[in-house]
């Protein structure tokens, strides 16, 4: 059993704060009328890489030993984690990383990566697929990986964004996370619970790709998870051993969201605040819109994303044409 606790955010964060955004958390007014609570949102679309991802990459390689660094680094991705390994990556001057990312990734992704000094590899078409290349490519080459998820220095390096959130709104009632392989979300719950146990943290799935919905109904982790098709390419796959182990019992409730919903929520910080997210940024955001999530008090919605390519937009700003 893998055991996380606050002091282990506390100095992640210590580690990671002069190297990232300390996003704002923004009130929401006008979403909060619409949703029928006091809202706010986590702007992790503001991070330096536009996504809450450069937190975990970034306290998992600054705790790693010269030896490993040496090893090289290999990192599976969708985009946002490879974005923030390789930002990581040029901050440290590392000069072997190699990115194995799925090659339908967000176009504004792979277009980010391909500005980095970095091996890039476009595999497959799913993130399932990518993580299995780069899974063999340590083996063969005996590189260090680096999980987007499924590890402990990354966890904490994410649950940074949610000790952010409890110093800036202490009295918050609920905090709304869109989950994917699960580091966003157990990090969060245990820094926000470790510091408010009354707080309730409601994860969010889009419909397509369930996993962490039943991870929790089912009492063990799914990952692989065989996925439906999604906008929520980020989000879309397993919910990982080491999230289920360290997060999973903190999570009060899953919540699923369909692509339709992502994208009224899109349309909808466009129009209120002319900000731009990707579909994974806005899964929280739809759950808390379409009338998913109820809450008592003061919410919280991260934005966990905000790498969007212009082709989607075309798509998001055609359906709110319709």
């Amino acid at each position: 059993m893998n055991i996380l606790g606050l002091k282990d955010i506390e100095i992640a964060h210590q580690r990671i704060a002069p190297h990232i955004a300390r996003t704002p958390l923004l009130h929401s007014p006008a979403l909060g009328t619409q949703a029928g609570f006091p809202l706010w949102l986590k702007a992790e679309n503001s991070q330096i890489t536009g996504s809450f991802k450069l937190r975990g990459a970034l306290n998992k390689i600054l705790s790693l030993s010269s030896e490993d660094l040496a090893k090289g680094i290999v990192a599976s991705s969708a985009g946002n984690h490879a974005l923030g390994v390789a930002h990581v990556a040029r901050m440290l001057q590392l000069e072997s990383v190699e990115l194995f990312v799925q090659a339908n990734a967000a176009p504004a992704k792979i277009a980010k990566l391909r500005g980095y000094n970095v091996h890039l590899h476009l595999v497959g078409q799913t993130f399932d697929e990518a993580q299995a290349a780069a899974l063999t490519r340590v083996e063969h080459a005996g590189s260090t990986f680096v999980s987007p998820y499924d590890d402990i220095e990354v966890i904490a390096g994410q649950g940074t964004c949610g000790l952010e959130i409890m110093q800036d709104l202490p009295d918050a009632d609920t905090i709304v996370v869109p989950v994917g392989g699960g580091g966003l979300i157990a990090g969060i719950a245990i820094a926000a619970k470790s510091l408010n146990p009354r707080v309730r943290i409601v994860g969010v799935n889009p419909a397509a790709s369930p996993s962490a919905l039943m991870s929790k109904r089912d009492g063990r982790p799914y990952d692989p998870y065989d996925h439906g098709p999604t906008l929520a390419l980020a989000l879309a796959g397993g919910f990982g051993r080491v999230p289920y182990e360290v997060g999973m019992q903190k999570i009060d409730d899953i919540v699923l969201v369909t692509d339709d919903e992502i994208m009224l929520a899109m349309i909808a910080m466009i129009d209120s605040h002319q900000v731009l997210l990707e579909a994974s940024g806005a899964a929280g955001l739809a759950a808390v819109l379409s009338g998913k999530i109820k809450c008592a008090g003061k919410c919280v919605a991260v934005l966990s994303g905000g790498n969007i390519d212009a082709q989607t937009l075309k798509t998001v700003l055609n359906k709110s044409l319709i």
